[in-house]
């Protein structure tokens, strides 16, 4: 690319409350500043002092800007993200949210910004950045297969579900072979987060409506049917940006002595022989659902790594599977614990994050949904394309057994039917863990930025 036809810009990120949609908006951010564009990361106070304490080597070009967060009734004063928050709690979370605009709109006013590359649920943006001649981009940190589910913007504005059991099949818009739809139970879980006023499906109507256009957080090896059929339904540009794979921070965690307890552990176990187990920042299992998957992960009889986000386990399991297994209590460093060769399989609750990093470690699935936001969707596609197995649970409430999350972990770690799962898993590190790959996605958006030409050719095949 001729430097004559290269502009740099002002450009802001604004990331929904998530710690799942922030670390992607965050990662596109460094490559943008890579490229010489001057960065405003915006969000709320406690995040962005989380982000600056997490990235202290954060470029000059990228600035951390907070907003307060207005308060609501309902809504904890220290609470600034999902990760802080009971599910029934979210749509205060929401509500808040939408109280930023007029300090967004003062700032995209009063700051020169050319572009501002925004998320699903601040679905007002694109109307005020049309209003003050600024480009908006709406950034999916969704894949592309989750946005073809939700589909059209009109159907997601006239309100295509009148009740939960029109999500529990696939939609008559998908012209290819797919499995990808939501359970009863998952959608009445994520029901609990969604703000009565503006459902979650109109903040995608809306904010994929008046975008100027979409780019999405996939690549067209994984997923070349959905980033097609998005073209379409949307009738306006859906770019693929790659899958901002996280590279291994060697230093992460050095200083903590859990991690080197951990590391201890891993160096006495077999090559691929541990599971991981995480369930991500959001999910948090009733007792009943707890006891069923230790007794699982027990009745396994495989060593593992479970990180339990609020520390509890039932009585006696540690006593039981001691030297077995590693029970870590609260954040851990998830890369680098995947990154380990003792890892050879990771228990997940479907998260997009959470399977990008592990595939990019060629690592097979155990899926267990989560049961909000797109995991089911994602429990059913990743199944689909044989890089995991989804455990059995009842369709209608979601409970299931112990004796099935141990026969499941089994089929993905050792069993002989198994393997064809390991294998597929296996090849797509080629894929997700292809850094030079993913980075000619990047590029590519990035030319798009910097020149205003879109080519149609490379987006539809």
């Amino acid at each position: 690319m001729g430097s004559e036809s290269k502009r740099s810009f002002h450009i802001a990120m604004f990331p929904w409350l998530a710690h799942g949609h922030i670390t992607p908006f965050l990662e596109l951010s460094k490559f943008l500043s890579l490229r010489g564009h001057a960065i405003s990361f915006l969000s709320t106070p406690n995040n962005i002092a989380r982000l600056a304490r997490s990235h202290p080597e954060l470029p000059p070009s990228v600035r951390l800007v907070s907003f307060p967060l207005p308060r609501v009734p309902n809504l904890p004063s220290s609470a600034e993200s999902t990760s802080d928050l009971d599910i029934d709690l979210v749509p205060y979370l929401k509500k808040a949210y939408d109280l930023l605009e007029p300090a967004l709109t003062r700032f995209l006013s009063s700051s020169r910004v050319d572009w501002v590359i925004h998320d699903f649920a601040s679905h007002w943006l694109p109307g005020a950045a049309a209003r003050l001649g600024v480009t908006s981009v709406f950034f999916s940190t969704f894949n592309a297969t989750s946005l073809a589910f939700l589909g059209p913007p009109s159907e997601l504005i006239s309100g295509r579900c009148q009740k939960p059991e029109d999500l529990t099949c696939v939609p008559a818009w998908i012209p290819y072979e797919s499995t990808a739809c939501l359970r009863l139970h998952e959608i009445l879980k994520h029901q609990r987060c969604m703000d009565e006023e503006v459902s979650d499906l109109c903040r995608f109507g809306h904010t994929i409506d008046g975008c100027d256009f979409v780019i999405v957080r996939s690549c067209r090896e994984f997923e070349s049917e959905p980033m097609s059929l998005l073209q379409q339904i949307y009738q306006k540009p859906a770019i693929p940006v790659g899958l901002l794979t996280p590279a291994v921070r060697q230093d992460e965690g050095d200083d903590d002595e859990k991690w080197k307890a951990l590391k201890s552990w891993l160096h006495t176990k077999r090559e691929k022989s541990v599971l991981y187990i995480a369930l991500g920042t959001e999910v948090i299992l009733s007792h009943e659902l707890t006891n069923e998957l230790a007794a699982g992960i027990e009745k396994s009889g495989l060593p593992f790594v479970w990180v339990v986000r609020n520390g509890l386990v039932p009585p006696g399991f540690e006593q039981r599977v001691s030297g077995r297994g590693f029970i870590w209590a609260g954040w851990a460093p998830q890369t680098r614990i995947l990154a380990h060769e003792a890892i050879g399989g990771f228990l997940t609750h479907c998260g997009w994050n959470s399977t990008i990093e592990a595939l990019g470690r060629g690592l097979p699935l155990v899926l267990f949904s989560g049961g909000s936001s797109d995991q089911g969707l994602m429990a059913r596609f990743l199944h689909e394309k044989q890089v995991g197995f989804e455990v059995p649970r009842d369709e209608a409430d979601g409970l299931f057994t112990g004796d099935v999350v141990a026969e499941s972990i089994r089929r993905v770690m050792v069993e002989h039917e198994g393997e064809p799962i390991r294998a597929t898993a296996r090849a797509m590190k080629e894929v997700f863990g292809n850094i030079e790959l993913q980075n000619e996605y990047l590029e590519e958006f990035a030319e798009i930025l910097e020149k205003g030409v879109i080519k149609d050719q490379k987006m539809v095949n």
